[in-house]
């Protein structure tokens, strides 16, 4: 068996990972990596194999930078099944057709620049004709179910509680009369997030790629999400600004409203108007209704009480372009979630130009922001920032809440690893994170135990033994 790291190596972007045995080519993973524009776009465009090569794909959840990249893989000749929770294929439903409009949308803005620069013109990744193509060839598994993915090579799903529909992959693999067990957490969620059930154990494995985000960080706990929330709002409408929150669609959208909801419920949200300004936003939190089975028991029992998390009678959803626009001469208090989480594209982009030079403005972290991107460009504060290739001064306050992360930080990390046989796991893989988060969560997984524990680089191979 051969394992080979392909993206999410030391960074936290464009996960993807080859597993080769008994012949057989599996893909975990196929996100879109995020970061510099041309870069990103290289190293989505061309893959490092031949995509009709790969026989199956394990889709861990349905986050951009973990499924984004499918229908490229499909446009390049990959012919497979695509294995994901019910609730993952769902969402992959409304987010890669979204990905490959905002794709075109953004093009055709940057191709505006470039005629006038006399630049050559660049080109989608992919078109939603490939995106109908890739969904047809999604398969949706629930959890706790065995099922085989190629020869000798039996799969099960438990829930990540990262996400709805996130799964933490088991990989049973039967080779020349051996057998090896493999882990993948894809990401890792957090216990008593709201909405959705907490992760569940993997049960031992003699393999284990983990994620590692906030491997070098212990998150604010999660009791004080709400008070936290509420001084930001009240702080930026009481010197009469906005609140303009980067959110990814799937998962960060829902999760931010849920707690708004909270507040609104005990009396402690103020009264401004709430605009979740994506259409995509619109779309996920309808898929999200559509799965209960993935929520805790809290939110079900609101649900129950035909209260609505996602609503509360104080929410807008913006669809249309022109209602997006007279947010940007809406000149009150209030609060407008857009996305892209990691402001990379998306409505975000406008909002954040129209309103970052003005410091009765808040600019609200929810989420993490990778390397490079414009979104860890406003979390470091730098006094001028690129937005659609123009310069603009960062005068608005940026707020970051890490508390709202539902990626699970160290203790977190570790507590997951450690419930596993020590003597049976030989080998600790460590991904999704920049080098010096995965260098922390390594020397702590080191520390309790564990022997061998590494960080590969992109491309590297790890064989094993027939």
């Amino acid at each position: 068996m051969t394992l080979q790291f392909l993206g999410a190596a030391q960074t936290v972007t464009g996960s993807m990972h080859l597993v080769s045995a008994n012949g057989s080519r599996i893909l975990l993973d196929c996100g879109l990596f995020q970061g510099r524009r041309a870069e990103a776009f290289e190293r989505n465009k061309n893959f490092p194999f031949d995509a009709s090569t790969i026989d199956a794909v394990v889709l861990s959840h349905a986050h951009i930078d973990h499924a984004g990249n499918l229908p490229n893989l499909v446009r390049s000749g990959f012919k497979g099944p695509i294995y994901a929770t019910s609730a993952t294929h769902d969402l992959c439903n409304v987010m890669l057709y979204d990905s490959a409009y905002i794709q075109e949308r953004d093009v055709e803005f940057v191709n505006k620049k470039h005629r006038r620069n006399n630049e050559p013109p660049v080109e989608p990744l992919y078109l939603p004709e490939d995106v109908d193509h890739t969904m047809s060839q999604i398969v949706g598994v629930g959890y706790r179910k065995d099922f085989e993915v190629a020869e000798g090579m039996m799969v099960k799903f438990v829930d990540a509680g990262h996400v709805l529909g996130s799964a933490v992959t088991s990989i049973e693999i039967r080779e020349n009369g051996k057998t090896t067990r493999l882990g993948f957490t894809g990401d890792l969620g957090r216990r008593n997030m709201p909405i959705l059930k907490d992760p569940e154990a993997i049960g031992d494995v003699d393999i284990f790629i983990s994620e590692s985000t906030y491997g070098g960080r212990i998150h604010e706990p999660i009791t004080g999400m709400g008070d936290l929330l509420a001084n930001v709002i009240q702080r930026t409408i009481d010197r009469g600004g906005k609140v303009i929150v980067p959110a990814f669609s799937v998962g960060k959208t829902q999760e931010f409203l849920y707690v708004l909801f909270t507040l609104n419920d005990s009396g402690r949200l103020p009264s401004v108007p709430i605009f979740v300004d994506s259409p995509l936003s619109v779309n996920t939190t309808e898929v999200f209704r559509m799965h209960p089975e993935c929520f805790d028991k809290e939110i079900n029992q609101h649900i129950l009480q035909h209260e609505d998390p996602f609503g509360f009678g104080r929410v807008k959803y913006v669809r249309s372009v022109e209602d997006s626009k007279k947010l940007n001469n809406l000149n009150q208090p209030c609060i407008i979630i857009a996305s892209s989480g990691m402001c990379e594209a998306g409505r975000i982009l406008h909002h954040l130009a129209n309103n970052i030079h003005d410091p009765r403005h808040t600019i609200l972290i929810i989420g993490y922001m990778a390397e490079h991107t414009l979104g860890h460009k406003l979390v470091e504060r730098q006094p001028v920032v690129r937005i659609f290739g123009e310069p603009h001064e960062l005068k608005a306050e940026v707020a970051v809440l890490n508390s709202f992360s539902s990626h699970a930080g160290q203790d977190e990390l570790e507590g997951y690893v450690a419930g596993m046989d020590r003597k049976r796991l030989k080998n600790i893989f460590l991904v999704h994170g920049e080098l010096q988060q995965a260098q922390r969560l390594s020397e702590k997984l080191t520390a309790a135990g564990f022997s061998r524990v590494h960080i590969p680089v992109r491309g590297e191979k790890a064989e094993f033994p027939r």
